[in-house]
């Protein structure tokens, strides 16, 4: 039995049926480094990746170790995000689906709180969500945490570049001493050994340091003559490797505006996702962009956290990332699974000195690229293959996935193979379908019924 097989840790035989079931067999690195650590109720300070598969080793340790009959939170994860938040509990359900009678509740800002207080009344064993929300429950009553066994704080580092430090130090300060405290970070600045020493009793550590070889990643550097020209390059790159998705890390947030703005104005799709959307635009940002009714998505390193996007074409650096760790963490969202991916960086005179770090750091030059010609700029921007519609309903109507494609391809209506990806909501439900089929799509939708009801039916722009 080799040592990165999950059966040679000691789970419970409902979890290793579970991960047979789900063809899940090796631990991936940071797995098999941490979840003998985590098994062996250990404080553990682990850095790993988004994609590394950190959340299915420590919801695998707070799984195993769960008492389903002591109905009580026994188990909180904390989450710089929403979108993280709910790809965690995701995950952790899904890890659980044979353990029975399993209660795991989301609490995440920019959803209604009455709702919440109902969910928090009716209990429940598992705790996901992000510490602005959270701490407003604890403050107001709402959330006992006194017999939590096991703390998560996961995206440590961006919990903290968001503000959430007091956040932290009261919900933390409701938790008994004697609980197991598991911190994950993508980067591992001076604030998380700070946080550390605050929280973590005696803790193991576990490190996967990613440096993205040319291998699987081909980086290229780009030379800029002035800021204002930053969007221009980016133009002229989009125009010459015509990716079906790209996504371009900007340092701050009114950058992210503007240079969606820009692009959109040149006839991109491009969308912006940064801190100061309001809830339900950042949903729809991310619906877009994950089901390839956007070409490029242009966002900060925290509203980045969190996306769930299984190919990406291209990474495009607007500046060299203010930390080193940070760019190999934006570097690697390219080229995963195998595939292989492409990644550019933009920096000018004054970034140089920051680039020779960089280069430094990851042991490796990166190559001086020519920029494509102008005549490149000629040809149309490539568009999405996909629109997204938005249809008036949701789980509180009983609309299911079926459903909509029922709908859609009912009587005179579209072909299945033009339907892509449905995502159903609790009042929403959204839906893409090819660029040539979203007109007919719309009218068989809002001239025919769902469940016997008539909705709305709209495009996204």
């Amino acid at each position: 039995m080799s040592s990165t097989d999950f059966s040679s840790l000691g789970l419970t035989p409902a979890l290793l049926e579970n991960l047979k079931s789900l063809k899940y067999s090796t631990m991936t690195p940071i797995q098999a480094q941490a979840l003998p650590i985590i098994l062996a109720n250990q404080d553990l300070i682990a850095q790993a990746k988004t994609g590394s598969g950190k959340t299915a080793a420590f919801a695998l340790g707070l799984l195993n170790k769960l008492d389903v009959k002591r109905f009580r939170v026994q188990t909180l994860v904390l989450c710089p995000t929403r979108e993280l938040a709910d790809q965690v509990a995701g995950e952790i359900r899904r890890l659980a689906r044979s353990i029975h009678n399993i209660k795991v509740l989301t609490l995440c800002g920019g959803m209604p709180f009455g709702p919440q207080v109902g969910s928090l009344e009716h209990g429940a064993h598992i705790i996901v969500g992000t510490p602005g929300r959270i701490e407003e429950h604890v403050r107001k009553g709402n959330l006992k945490l006194h017999q939590v066994s096991t703390l998560v704080l996961d995206e440590a580092d961006r919990m903290l570049d968001m503000g959430f430090k007091d956040a932290l130090d009261i919900i933390i300060g409701e938790t008994p001493e004697n609980r197991q405290t598991l911190l994950f970070s993508a980067t591992y600045p001076n604030q998380i050994q700070a946080i550390a020493e605050r929280y973590l009793t005696n803790p193991a550590t576990a490190k996967v340091t990613d440096a993205h070889t040319q291998n699987s990643i081909e980086q290229q550097l780009y030379k800029v003559a002035g800021e204002h020209s930053r969007v221009d390059v980016i133009r002229l790159i989009l125009h010459a490797q015509a990716p079906s998705s790209c996504l371009i890390f900007c340092n701050t947030k009114r950058e992210t505006q503007e240079v969606a703005d820009q692009l959109s104005a040149h006839g991109f799709k491009a969308l912006a996702l940064h801190g100061d959307l309001e809830q339900k635009q950042r949903d729809q940002t991310l619906v877009c962009f994950s089901n390839s009714s956007a070409t490029v998505l242009v966002a900060t390193d925290v509203a980045a956290r969190g996306l769930d996007i299984d190919s990406l074409d291209l990474v495009i650096n607007y500046q060299i990332a203010r930390e080193l760790e940070v760019h190999t963490h934006r570097v690697g969202r390219t080229g995963r699974a195998g595939a292989k991916g492409m990644a550019a960086s933009l920096y000018n005179e004054r970034e140089e000195y920051k680039l020779g770090l960089l280069e430094t750091y990851l042991g490796y030059q990166l190559p001086k690229s020519e920029l494509p010609p102008k005549s490149v700029l000629r040809q149309p921007p490539t568009k999405p293959p996909m629109v997204t519609l938005q249809i008036s309903g949701g789980k509180k109507q009983k609309l299911r996935p079926g459903d909509i494609v029922g709908g859609l391809t009912g009587e005179g209506g579209i072909p299945g193979g033009q339907i892509g990806k449905i995502q159903v909501g609790d009042q929403w439900a959204y839906v893409a379908v090819t660029r040539e089929y979203a007109k007919a799509a719309i009218t068989k939708l809002s001239q025919g019924k769902l469940k016997g009801r008539s909705f709305k039916v709209r495009r996204l722009s």
